[in-house]
């Protein structure tokens, strides 16, 4: 394919050059400074004019078991607009990690250290980590704000659901346990440490 388009030469507005020329020229070396490799490069900087947000809600639905404490999230739903989209499988796929990940926070993940300091929760083997037998329906819905302030419009999601999910968990079990009695209920929301509010509302 041959390139037609020609550029005008800088100093020089009379002068054109056809691109197709300005690429063999770069490719062999011809005419350019002793020491420039050959080949053709731009470097272009871009700086925000101002910080970009994007934005979303979440809920989720959850079961508690009074007689154990075990917390069972049923489903969470997100809704999130991170401007532009240009790949929506992906943007997706960011979104359902972010929220498995955000679980992990809300159910089970926790730095557990004894009285002398020491981390007993130092390998996976007892770090709560979930399964994917324990991730619940994600159902996700992405809107599009443009961003005024880069020229995609685009935003950010990939932290969207590791923020959004703790929150929506909380507030569904503190919601299921208000009837009990318990007003306050710290993360991670484990199965002794739910059943030891029940205990102390009671």
């Amino acid at each position: 394919m041959l390139f037609r388009s020609r550029v005008r030469v800088r100093g020089a507005p009379e002068r054109s050059v056809a691109l197709a020329e300005i690429a063999a020229a770069a490719h062999d070396g011809r005419g350019l400074p002793p020491g420039d490799p050959p080949g053709l490069s731009a470097e272009v900087t871009f700086t925000l004019p101002g910080p970009v947000f994007p934005f979303g809600a979440y809920a989720a639905r959850v079961a508690v078991d009074p007689e154990t404490g075990e917390v069972e999230v049923r489903e969470v739903v997100a809704v999130d607009d991170a401007g532009r989209v240009v790949n929506p499988l992906l943007a997706e796929g960011q979104v359902v990690g972010a929220a498995v990940q955000g679980l992990g926070e809300a159910l089970t993940e926790e730095a557990v250290y004894d009285d002398e300091g020491q981390l007993l929760t130092g390998s996976l083997a007892q770090y709560g980590v979930l399964s994917a037998a324990e991730v619940p329906p994600i159902e996700t819905e992405l809107q599009e704000t443009p961003s005024p302030h880069d020229p995609l419009g685009a935003k950010g999601i990939g932290e969207a659901g590791a923020i959004g999910t703790p929150a929506a968990v909380a507030n569904a079990v503190l919601d299921a346990l208000a009837p009990l009695g318990v007003r306050h209920l710290d993360l991670p929301f484990t199965p002794e440490r739910v059943l030891a509010a029940i205990r102390a509302a009671r």
